[in-house]
């Protein structure tokens, strides 16, 4: 789609072909679109049709309503925040007495509008011009308009002042798919590290697997997860949190449970107890799964595995408790017998420090049976593992230490 099948598309014509389109099935594209190239020109149909598919993919990230009257481009959905996450990072922003915020490489527009609800006058800066045009009309479309100004501009030329904080969101991915040295960034991290440093505050979003020593020594690294996934790490400058005791923190979304880094030395190493706890995965990046040892009284199966057990169980939010029912050595023979023994049919099978794959290990299982397990492949003190579980219950797998 180009801007000007994009601005057709948001003309009186364009509206009333999107409009028709709200139950847009994809596996019926083909009729569809050769009954709507009755009445209308083959690229307007065209720049709908592929509208639709976005707003049906967008709804898992920006709610069906919302995503049901949004502008998106493939590039600027995929590249785009969950809403959640911007929301949250939106909140801190406001707590921090931001008023005028800049987004910097602001995509189709997902942190501005974040921001714009928020309460906030935000400056969205993009260098794209079809870009630019969807910001605007989301802007506009989700009632925002007057508290979004869109330049179409090199973020590097953009004119800052009177703004009292910057949002920087680098493209991470290239023609070859997914960047992983922050310098290959556009812009660079460095660059951006210089613009946050400029403001009072600021706030850069940066790959999860991002090295901790590449972190600048001013800023407060958080890591974010939504739901268990971990979404984004957060590069901020100059925050004022209250309480602030920590460089390093996870975020749990959307319960916003945040846990910061005490200092801890490295947790005790011992035999696999009655409980084994999986912590979330923002919790493993961050490097506080010390933390998370210390609050459960736990200790680690392995010195270079990030699975925590226990004697006795605990609640949590930041990791998912498991009842541990048996522990025996790696072997395909043994397992798969004793799964066939306990009648499991349904096995989730997770893995960490093992060289098995999971798909290839449930093909060899021939799993049958009405029961239902956790496989785990692990080490333990280095030797290759396997732990059968149960999941607790919500009432043992929420809530704080």
């Amino acid at each position: 789609m180009d801007r000007e099948a994009f601005a057709a598309l948001l003309g009186d014509e364009g509206q009333a072909l999107l409009g028709s389109l709200e139950l847009y099935e994809p596996d019926r594209e083909l009729s569809v679109a050769t009954r709507l190239r009755r009445t209308y020109a083959p690229e307007l149909v065209s720049a709908a049709l592929g509208q639709a598919r976005l707003r049906q993919r967008a709804a898992a990230k920006f709610g069906a309503e919302d995503a049901a009257r949004m502008y998106f481009t493939p590039n600027g959905l995929e590249q785009s925040t969950r809403a959640g996450v911007a929301a949250y990072r939106a909140e801190r922003f406001l707590r921090s007495g931001v008023e005028r915020p800049a987004d910097l490489c602001c995509g189709i527009g997902g942190d501005a509008i974040a921001l714009a609800r928020a309460g906030m006058h935000v400056l969205a800066v993009d260098h794209d011009p079809l870009t630019c045009d969807v910001v605007r009309a989301n802007a506009a479309a989700l009632g925002l308009g007057d508290r979004i100004e869109v330049r179409c501009q090199d973020v590097a030329d953009a004119d800052l002042s009177g703004c009292d904080a910057v949002f920087v969101d680098p493209a991470r991915r290239g023609g070859k798919g997914r960047i992983f040295d922050p310098e290959a960034y556009s812009p660079p991290l460095s660059w951006a590290v210089e613009v946050a440093r400029q403001f009072r505050h600021s706030a850069l979003k940066v790959a999860p697997g991002i090295p901790h020593e590449m972190v600048p020594d001013e800023a407060e690294a958080e890591w974010i997860s939504d739901s268990g996934d971990v979404k984004e790490a957060v590069l901020w400058f100059g925050t004022s949190e209250p309480a602030r005791s920590s460089p390093v923190r996870a975020t749990l979304l959307p319960g916003g449970h945040s846990l910061s880094a005490r200092g801890l030395p490295d947790p005790p190493v011992g035999q696999v107890g009655r409980f084994l706890y999986e912590p979330d995965g923002a919790v493993v990046r961050a490097h506080l799964v010390a933390e998370v040892a210390a609050d459960l009284g736990g200790r680690l199966i392995d010195p270079t595995i990030a699975y925590v057990t226990c004697d006795e169980a605990h609640s949590t939010p930041y990791a998912t408790g498991y009842g541990i029912t048996d522990v025996l050595p790696f072997q395909l023979k043994r397992l798969r017998a004793l799964l066939r023994e306990r009648g499991i049919g349904v096995a989730t099978i997770k893995k960490r420090g093992s060289a098995v794959e999971p798909a290839e290990l449930r093909k060899k299982l021939k799993l049958e049976g009405p029961g239902e397990c956790t496989v785990f492949l692990t080490r333990v003190a280095g030797a290759p593992t396997v732990l059968l579980g149960q999941p607790l219950g919500t009432q043992a797998a929420a809530g704080d230490p």
